[in-house]
């Protein structure tokens, strides 16, 4: 079986798509199955029910798996809780918060931001303050808040932000994207109505699936909207598509990437087999050790506090005089590819590296990596080179 990926290629290692282990590539290797088979129509059953565990959500929730990005999630998870009209409120962290917040204010809600610099986050005083401002106009709607920005690397502590919601008689809707299975979430725990993330992230599997959890309170504001959102993203024509693979029955209403699902399943299996907590704490000692590398080169995050860097990407701004398409170039030259930074407040530049799912479970990945991204900055006339940031990643305590 290939153990991993080819040393003849340049090892991906943006912020998704990421690499997949080889049990994902086999899944997703088969012919097209039909989507109404027995064995496509168990393998989704049993991929929803796997997704209940991974977001740790209650059994009562509903998982919706459609085809389709992480803005199709973003979208479907908007439409179907605010109706024009309603307010909203809405926590800045880069560009896909804002991107969020687009997408409400074009369904014709009116958002409230709660806005931050690049690289930094709202405190949980300032989000409090916008929601009790916001309700002095009508009630609030829902919080969106975006757990890892996949812009900026930013990450933020979702508990506190969802108790506010709910103090506030808000719904709560987290963005997972680049998150999901690579951060701690307690979807139940925590009292989120919404988690979403897409495919190609910590779930580490192709991109091309939107997924999400939703809880009663979420459902029942889907059945309480005015009029329904656009078709494709409604959850109540979904709803009885998944409730169908659950127990086990043909159903239709368009027709699922049959080998994305085979896939979703095998890598789910495969985080479930490795224990949620242990694939987090994972990504919490890659980040950790991968910190220590980027130290040893002279390389700072965007994020502007350590609590704010995430453990699923870095975000690391450019050393002065280093342009950022020949290093992204001399990067790839040495076997890894990297990807620039899209937000576009980040002064001088910046470049962003992904470590989530199944590398993080690969050491030697880890290390291709950091050697690369050292040796092309040597290039650069910046850094030590490989040396002691290969050593600094190795001398981090698993």
């Amino acid at each position: 079986m290939h153990q991993g990926p080819d040393q003849d290629r340049p090892l991906l290692m943006i912020p998704g798509p990421v690499e997949v282990s080889p049990a994902v590539r086999e899944a997703y290797a088969v012919p097209p199955p039909s989507h109404r088979v027995p064995e496509l129509i168990e393998s989704f059953g049993r991929a929803l029910g796997m997704m209940r565990r991974v977001w740790r959500a209650g059994e009562g929730s509903q998982p919706f798996v459609l085809a389709g990005g992480g803005t199709a999630g973003m979208e479907m998870a908007a439409l179907n809780l605010v109706a024009a009209g309603e307010r909203a409120v809405l926590v800045e962290t880069g560009f896909f918060s804002r991107r969020m917040a687009e997408m409400l204010r074009r369904a014709g809600a009116h958002v409230t931001v709660v806005p931050a610099a690049a690289g930094d986050a709202p405190a949980a005083g300032r989000v409090a303050e916008a929601l009790a401002e916001a309700r002095r106009m009508g009630p609030v709607k829902a919080l969106f808040v975006t757990h890892v920005d996949t812009s900026t690397g930013v990450l933020i502590d979702p508990g506190p932000l969802l108790a506010l919601a709910r103090e506030h008689g808000a719904l709560s809707v987290v963005d997972g994207v680049c998150s999901a299975a690579g951060e701690e979430f307690r979807t139940a725990e925590w009292g989120a109505d919404v988690f979403l993330t897409a495919s190609q992230k910590a779930l580490s599997l192709p991109p091309g699936l939107a997924l999400m959890v939703a809880g009663d309170a979420a459902l029942a504001a889907r059945e309480a909207l005015p009029s329904p959102p656009p078709l494709y993203l409604d959850w109540q024509a979904w709803r009885p598509i998944m409730r169908a693979y659950e127990e086990g029955t043909p159903s239709y209403f368009s027709t699922p990437a049959t080998n994305l699902v085979v896939a979703l399943e095998a890598g789910l299996a495969e985080i479930l087999a490795d224990g949620v907590e242990a694939r987090v704490e994972r990504h919490r000692r890659a980040a950790r050790a991968l910190r220590a590398a980027w130290g040893a080169l002279g390389l700072n995050p965007v994020p502007a506090r350590t609590e704010l860097i995430a453990n699923t990407l870095s975000a690391l701004r450019l050393p002065p005089g280093v342009d950022l398409r020949i290093l992204l170039g001399r990067i790839k030259e040495h076997g890894v590819i990297v990807a620039a930074g899209i937000h576009p407040d980040v002064e001088g530049g910046y470049f962003r590296v992904g470590h989530m799912g199944w590398t993080v479970t690969r050491p030697e990945l880890l290390r291709r990596t950091v050697d690369a991204v050292a040796r092309a900055l040597a290039d650069c006339g910046h850094g030590p080179g490989p040396g002691p940031a290969v050593a600094a990643l190795e001398g981090e305590p698993d």
